[in-house]
């Protein structure tokens, strides 16, 4: 099974090529969906499944939920025909782009040791983080996410930054706002 969840949007390097792709012998079944790369609230996804588990996707697909719905199915069959999905892909990924620099820039000047990741729409920090900080972010209107939210075991704390969901004019000033409530700018 292969999840190649961030291949749309690599910033640093090109991206690696599917397992998928190198599978002669009908082993990988890859997954995929168009929540990042698209819309997270058409809430489909996809599959590429060697010939012989065909039948039985199917019918495990019906099995636990008959069929997803049918108009925005048929509406993203039309996108996809079309060719926009990949006009889109290069658009979004500029975006995208500016968007991390933007906020590599603002990490570059604040006391944190920046964890870069090759892909994804989110940069995480290590950082000792004042523990009211995202009392205080919030109170501001400021969405203020830490690592020790995402971990199940102690370690150290941080900061994880998404830029997927931020418009590009915004994120200067809330980065600049940020780094006040902290007191690292």
């Amino acid at each position: 099974m292969e999840d190649d969840y961030d291949s749309e949007f690599r910033f640093t390097e090109r991206p690696l090529g599917p397992l998928h792709a190198l599978d002669d012998q009908g082993r990988v079944i890859y997954v995929g969906t168009f929540s990042k790369s698209l819309l997270p609230s058409l809430r489909t996804g996809y599959l590429v499944a060697p010939g012989s588990l065909v039948d039985s996707l199917l019918a495990a697909k019906q099995l636990g939920d008959g069929f997803g719905p049918v108009q925005p199915q048929a509406a993203l069959a039309r996108f996809l025909e079309e060719g926009l999905l990949a006009r889109h892909v290069r658009k979004a990924s500029k975006t995208y782009a500016e968007r991390r620099s933007l906020l590599l820039e603002a990490l570059d000047a604040w006391p944190v040791e920046v964890l870069l990741s090759a892909a994804g729409l989110h940069l995480s920090a290590y950082v000792d983080l004042p523990a009211d900080l995202p009392e205080r972010a919030a109170a501001e209107g400021l969405a203020l996410d830490t690592i020790t939210a995402h971990r199940l075991l102690p370690g150290r704390d941080g900061l994880v930054l998404g830029y997927g969901a931020v418009r590009t004019q915004t994120l200067p000033r809330g980065l600049e706002r940020q780094g006040q409530l902290a007191g690292w700018v």
